[in-house]
């Protein structure tokens, strides 16, 4: 089933687009059958949870972080685990992406990241506010072993998706703000918004890069994805 569900949403997604399976919590045998069906991008929001799977997995996938990373500071910056990821969406302060920056000029890594924006402006959300994005994103342009690949937003959960759609604008009008200033080191070139509830939204409001997880796996999914 999970293998028809990821050949159904790819179909009606447009070809520019790129399909994270949000695969929170999964085990190893679900990942493969989505992998399968067609998935190349897999998103962990958990380190520990991320190592499990890929000692079986490995890179049949390209691996994305799209936790919290203050949360999850202490086994993010772990070498093993940023070694795993080929991504990470959610770097929302100088702190955890001067971390990254460090740990990864220990292994001779450049990370691609997004910039994570609390579009909603919630108080118990991750994500800069988009006020702050800008100057975090000049100062961070200046590491080595970063590369500033665009932006990421969860915005508010709605019952309703096109109450997003007011969020994802908001980002998309902040994804092509940044891109006009042309910072050395910066490239605008992904925009990850939507859900399973509100991908499609996120789609008319210009995301081509979406995270799915309920829609591929099964409802167990719910109430993170």
């Amino acid at each position: 089933m999970i293998k028809e569900n990821v050949k159904s949403i790819l179909t009606e997604l447009p070809k520019h687009v790129v399909l994270v399976a949000a695969a929170k919590g999964k085990p190893p045998e679900d990942i493969l059958e989505a992998i399968d069906g067609g998935i190349t991008v897999i998103g962990e929001n958990y380190c520990r949870e991320a190592k499990r799977v890929h000692q079986v997995v490995g890179n049949r996938a390209r691996w994305h972080y799209i936790g919290i990373p203050g949360r999850e500071k202490h086994d993010l910056l772990r070498r093993k685990n940023l070694e795993i990821f080929d991504m990470i969406e959610t770097v929302d302060s100088w702190d955890i992406a001067s971390g990254i920056d460090r740990k990864c000029g220990e292994i001779g890594k450049v990370m691609p990241i997004l910039i994570e924006i609390n579009s909603g402006k919630e108080v118990q959300k991750s994500g800069i506010l988009p006020e702050n994005a800008e100057a975090l994103i000049k100062k961070t342009s200046v590491l080595r072993n970063l590369k500033i690949m665009g932006l990421m937003t969860m915005g508010p959960r709605f019952g309703d998706p096109e109450d997003s759609r007011p969020y994802f604008k908001k980002t998309k009008e902040l994804f092509d703000q940044i891109n006009r200033l042309n910072i050395p080191g910066v490239e605008m070139k992904y925009l990850s918004m939507g859900m399973t509830n509100s991908y499609r939204v996120a789609l008319e409001e210009g995301a081509n890069t979406v995270r799915i997880g309920t829609k591929i796996f099964g409802e167990t999914c719910a109430l993170t994805q």
